[in-house]
């Protein structure tokens, strides 16, 4: 049988009913809104991180240049190389200061000095080609670059395009001083020490006179080769100790020459479109381990 409860049991029962449910309604409500204000300001933060930077473009230089004499062609392409690595540098600073200095910044501290090292670069292109043939003229107009994106303040222009980027000027870059690799990617150290380093004959300075029309392709393949070998020279170091003897021989030298024959032939074959296709550049494919 049930007793039922004093008169002053149920007010307290009551009231403490109350109170937890006032506490819970709470919680639920701190929570929601607290829910509510993470996402929103995170969704800001983000979309402001995206927006605010944008991107520096610059005219094409490698498209623009004449053919090539085969004595310039080296030096030609490490400036070409240069070009480009400073659009590289000049993109990340402009990451790296987003919200500082006024509103002039990024001209007076980012795009203002790219102009002058791109002057020069330019400059020693022109002086380059001269030496050995007509000097081309007006290169400095390809000089200033402009800021696209969420920055730029309308002043995107037409030559943007894929300059910085993928094409010939950009490109022609790292192919530069391919072949010599000596130095690349063995970055120094202990484990570089005892892997040795990959070299590989030099391509740029063996092709003859590069068509105007074949300039952007041939750089973008020398490009092409230093990359391959900066990537067999970290696999070298990746995998000192590993396998047999012939272990550098079979997985590393093997197949980088197999690459190199490929695109050496590219190169050969985009300037035999307009000129006469060297012969002879298959010998240049095979690279060598130098302890």
């Amino acid at each position: 049988m049930s007793r039922a409860l004093p008169k002053y049991n149920k007010r307290r029962v009551a009231i403490i009913g109350g109170a937890a449910a006032v506490a819970l309604t709470g919680a639920i409500v701190a929570g929601t809104a607290l829910a509510g204000e993470t996402s929103k300001s995170s969704g800001k933060a983000t979309a402001r991180t995206l927006a605010a930077p944008g991107s520096i473009t610059c005219p094409d230089v490698a498209s623009k240049l004449p053919a090539i004499p085969a004595t310039a062609q080296a030096e030609v392409t490490r400036n070409l190389t240069l070009l480009q690595t400073q659009i590289d540098e000049a993109n990340k600073r402009l990451v790296d200061t987003v919200g500082q200095g006024g509103p002039n910044f990024v001209n007076n501290a980012i795009l203002g000095p790219l102009k002058d090292k791109r002057v020069a670069t330019v400059n020693r292109i022109a002086t380059a080609i001269g030496r050995t043939a007509a000097k081309p003229t007006g290169l400095d107009a390809l000089a200033p670059c402009t800021l696209n994106g969420a920055g730029a303040g309308g002043t995107d222009n037409g030559n943007a395009g894929g300059n910085a980027n993928g094409n010939g000027n950009a490109n022609g870059n790292a192919g530069n001083n391919n072949g010599n690799a000596g130095g690349n990617a063995n970055a120094g150290g202990n484990a570089a020490t005892a892997a040795g380093t990959i070299t590989c004959p030099d391509v740029a300075s063996k092709l003859p006179a590069i068509p105007a029309t074949a300039q952007a392709e041939v750089t973008r393949n020398l490009t092409l080769l230093q990359t391959q070998i900066d990537e067999a020279n970290k696999r070298l170091v990746d995998t000192v100790g590993q396998g047999g003897p012939n272990f550098v021989n079979n997985a590393i030298l093997g197949p980088l020459a197999d690459k190199r024959k490929s695109t050496i032939d590219r190169i050969a074959i985009s300037i035999g479109r307009t000129a006469a296709k060297p012969q002879g550049l298959d010998s240049l494919a095979a690279c060598t381990l130098t302890k």
